[in-house]
C-alpha cells in the first residue's frame, strides 16, 4: 500500500519526501548519499538489473488449489547478476539485489465440494501480484470454505511501518481461520465477521517487539452464506458486487454510520441489484467527505486524499470494525481487493467492464464460468495501468438466489502464505 498511517500533521498537509532520485531496478525514492537501495538492495552506481523475463520482472507463480506453500523460490541464479551466493535474508551477495520470492505472484482455486483439486467447478478464485514498482509482495490473500459457503480476506501492509509483509500475512490468515471456525460452530455471520478482524488484530499487534517497532495493515473480509453477503473492514482494502446484468450504481459504498447501523442481524438488509461498492474506506478522503469539508472530488484530488485513518497494528489504538450485511437479488460476483487495484479503477462500473471486455474490445470473462480468469484479468488491467502498488484481489461469483451451485460443505482453508 502506497499511503501512509497519518502522521502528526496529516490532517491537512502534504510533508511527503520529495522525489529526488529513484532506484534505477526497483523505482523507490532513494538519496544522494546512499549506496544501496533500502528497498530492493540494488547498488545504486549500477544500471539497473537487464530483465530475465520477457516482462523485466523475475517473477514466481504459485498455483493453490488445495495445500497452500510459500517462502522463497527454489534456489537458482540472481536475476540481477547471474550470482549464486544468496545469504539467508534473500539479498545476492554479488550485487546486492533482493531475490523474488513465491509471493511475488500467487494464484488460488476454491474447488467446489467433491471436486479434485485442478478440476471444475471452481466457485472461488484470486490472484496477488507484486506490481511493476516494488520488489516484494505486501498484500496477503486468503479464500476459505466453511459449511454454508465461502470467505474471503485480504490484507494490504501499510508500507511506512516495519514488516508489513508478516502483518498482512498475519491478518489474513488469521481473520480466515476464525472466520471459518466460528461460522462452522454456528455463529452468525455478522458476530464472526466481528470476532475474526478483532482477533486478526490482535495477532498482527503480537508482531510489535517495541514501540517503534509496529508492522501494520489493512483489513477486509467477505462472507457469503444463502442470499446473504457480510462484509468486514478496517482501512482502505474494499469489497464490491458486480451484478451480472452488468448495471451499475457507482456512487460510494455506505458512509460510516450507515455501516455501523448495519452491525446488527435484521431481516432488512440492504438489496444487492446493480454493481455497487460494499465498503467506505477508512481515509482523509472519506472523513472530510462525511464531515461536509469537501466534495468527493475535491477530497480526492487532496494530496491527503488516500492516508488511512483506521488500521490493524500495536499502534493503532482501539480497532472498531466496520460491518455490514446485504442482500442478493440476482447472480454476479463478490470482489475483494486491495487499493493497487481500485487505485485504478475505483467505480463498481469500471470494474464491471474490465470483466464484460469494456470499450477497448478486448474479450470478456465469465467470473461464473471461469473464477481464475476472472481474477487474473483485473490484475492485468491494473499492471498494465502502471502497477504502482502490490495488486490483490478475490473473487467469488454467486448464482442467483435459490440455485443448486457453489454451494461448498467442506472447510478447506487456502492461502497465499503456509499456516
Amino acid at each position: 500500500m502506497t499511503d501512509d498511517r497519518p502522521g502528526p500533521d496529516a490532517s491537512g498537509t502534504d510533508h511527503a519526501k520529495a522525489a529526488e532520485l529513484t532506484c534505477p531496478a526497483c523505482g523507490e525514492t532513494v538519496y544522494p548519499e546512499e549506496i544501496f537501495c533500502e528497498e530492493c538492495g540494488h547498488k545504486l552506481a549500477d544500471a539497473a538489473p537487464a530483465p530475465p523475463t520477457g516482462e523485466g520482472r523475475a517473477d514466481a507463480t504459485i498455483r493453490q488449489e488445495s495445500a497452500p506453500s510459500g517462502g522463497r523460490s527454489p534456489a537458482g541464479p540472481c536475476p540481477g547478476c547471474g550470482g549464486t551466493a544468496i545469504d539467508a535474508d534473500g539479498y545476492c551477495e554479488t550485487c546486492g539485489l533482493r531475490q523474488p520470492t513465491e509471493r511475488d505472484h500467487v494464484e488460488i482455486e476454491l474447488p467446489a465440494h467433491g471436486a479434485g483439486n485442478g478440476s471444475r467447478p471452481v466457485v472461488a478464485a484470486g490472484a496477488s501480484d507484486r506490481g511493476r514498482r516494488y520488489s516484494r509482495n505486501e498484500d496477503a490473500l486468503a479464500i476459505a470454505a466453511h459449511s454454508a459457503g465461502i470467505a474471503a480476506v485480504v490484507s494490504d501492509g501499510v508500507g511506512s511501518s516495519q514488516r508489513p509483509d508478516e502483518a498482512s500475512r498475519a491478518a489474513a490468515d488469521t481473520g480466515a481461520a476464525e472466520l471459518v471456525a466460528r461460522l462452522d460452530a454456528g455463529e452468525d455471520p455478522e458476530d464472526a465477521t466481528r470476532h475474526a478482524a478483532l482477533r486478526a488484530a490482535a495477532a498482527v499487534a503480537a508482531l510489535s517487539t517495541s514501540p517503534s517497532d509496529a508492522p501494520s495493515c489493512t483489513y477486509v473480509s467477505a462472507v457469503t452464506r444463502g442470499p446473504a453477503v457480510t462484509v468486514g473492514w478496517i482501512g482502505d482494502s474494499r469489497a464490491y458486487w458486480l451484478s451480472a446484468d452488468g448495471a451499475a450504481e457507482d456512487g460510494p459504498g455506505p458512509a460510516p454510520g450507515e455501516a455501523d447501523e448495519a452491525e446488527v442481524s435484521t431481516g432488512d438488509m440492504a438489496e444487492l441489484g446493480p454493481s455497487r461498492r460494499l465498503t467506505e474506506d477508512d481515509s482523509w478522503a472519506a472523513f472530510m467527505v462525511a464531515e461536509g469539508s469537501l466534495s468527493e472530488a475535491e477530497a480526492e484530488a487532496h494530496p491527503n486524499a488516500h492516508v488511512i485513518t483506521a488500521w490493524l497494528g500495536a499502534d493503532a489504538g482501539q480497532v472498531t470494525p466496520h460491518v455490514a450485511t446485504f442482500r442478493q437479488a440476482g447472480p454476479g460476483t463478490l470482489l475483494v481487493c486491495s487499493d493497487g487495484l481500485w487505485n485504478y479503477f475505483p467505480a463498481a462500473g469500471d470494474l464491471a467492464a474490465l470483466l464484460g471486455g469494456g470499450e477497448d474490445g478486448g474479450p470478456a470473462h465469465d467470473p461464473a464460468a471461469d473464477p481464475l480468469g476472472a481474477a487474473r484479468t483485473l490484475v492485468q488491467h491494473a499492471l498494465d495501468a502502471g502497477g504502482r502498488d502490490n495488486i490483490t484481489v478475490a473473487v467469488i461469483p454467486l448464482p442467483s438466489p435459490g440455485t443448486a451451485g457453489g454451494r461448498i460443505h467442506e472447510s478447506t482453508p487456502q492461502s497465499t502464505e503456509p499456516r
